[in-house]
């Protein structure tokens, strides 16, 4: 046991005598009321790649194929979420439980930013309490019947993944990349973090991988040619999706309606996760 144990072992990632060996015993259990049928965990190895962008249409593809929705925003300190939704009023409460913001069609959102008084108000936390909160989302929320939650993770392999990957029973892992990181080991971090906490990687997708031409429709790699198909292959991911560099989504974004993105780019791996 470190010297410096706050036996707290949902926060802790060293590997002593004290701590079960059992995953299962530090699950924590949801609101009452609350049942999700899959919870999928959307990382990336750093940050600025698109995990949140992923996260959305993700939510917004499944949501069109009639499932109930929720997205829980775990990026604490870094929320966008609520941003590429349109969703500005703070979440509402009752009693025992805090309650959901839902969107134009209908998807659960729970952020920090639905929370504060003023959004662009800093979270200046330790990680602890950080972990804390991304729990509370989990135990205090009333999300009650859910096909699909998708989990945005903060970057990286911290305190909140690991937090998300011991208390939510998560059924799987969308890493998100972009063009730049294939040729290093960032991807494989989230990878064996995920094959750590023994969560499926169900996916890889690359975001801002290419360029289409308006007029022509020809593709333009940016950033060179793609290899997510390579690096989903050498690390046995299932399915592997590319992205584009798309003005219209982002315009979408930026208004707080990517709802009405209409193309669905994310279709592949959505009919891979319906067939688990």
């Amino acid at each position: 046991m470190s010297q410096e144990c706050n036996h707290d072992c949902s926060s802790c990632g060293a590997d002593c005598p004290s701590r079960n060996s059992d995953p299962a015993s530090f699950l924590k259990a949801p609101h009452e009321g609350t049942k999700i049928k899959k919870i999928i965990a959307v990382v990336s190895g750093k940050g600025g790649v698109g995990k949140s962008l992923v996260t959305s249409l993700m939510a917004v593809e499944m949501r069109r194929r009639g499932h109930s929705v929720a997205i829980m925003d775990a990026d604490i300190t870094g929320p966008s979420i609520p941003a590429s939704f349109g969703l500005t009023e703070r979440a509402s409460a009752v009693e025992n439980a805090l309650l959901p913001s839902l969107t134009a069609t209908g998807i659960e959102v729970m952020s920090m930013n639905l929370l504060l008084e003023e959004a662009t108000s800093p979270v200046v936390w330790r990680g602890p309490i950080i972990g804390g909160v991304v729990e509370q989302f989990w135990t205090d929320v009333a999300w009650g019947e859910v096909d699909y939650m998708f989990v945005d993770m903060p970057p990286g392999t911290g305190d909140v993944p690991l937090t998300v990957f011991q208390s939510l029973p998560v059924d799987g892992v969308i890493v998100v990349t972009s063009p730049q990181e294939m040729v290093g080991v960032i991807v494989e971090k989230a990878v064996n973090m995920a094959e750590m906490m023994g969560k499926p990687v169900l996916g890889l997708v690359e975001n801002m991988a290419y360029f289409e031409c308006p007029d022509c429709g020809k593709r333009q790699y940016i950033y060179g040619e793609s290899h997510v198909k390579d690096t989903a292959k050498l690390h046995n991911i299932p399915v592997a999706v590319s992205l584009p560099i798309d003005p219209l989504l982002t315009k979408l974004v930026d208004k707080g309606q990517i709802e009405l993105y209409d193309k669905s780019l994310l279709s592949e791996l959505a009919d891979s996760i319906e067939e688990k």
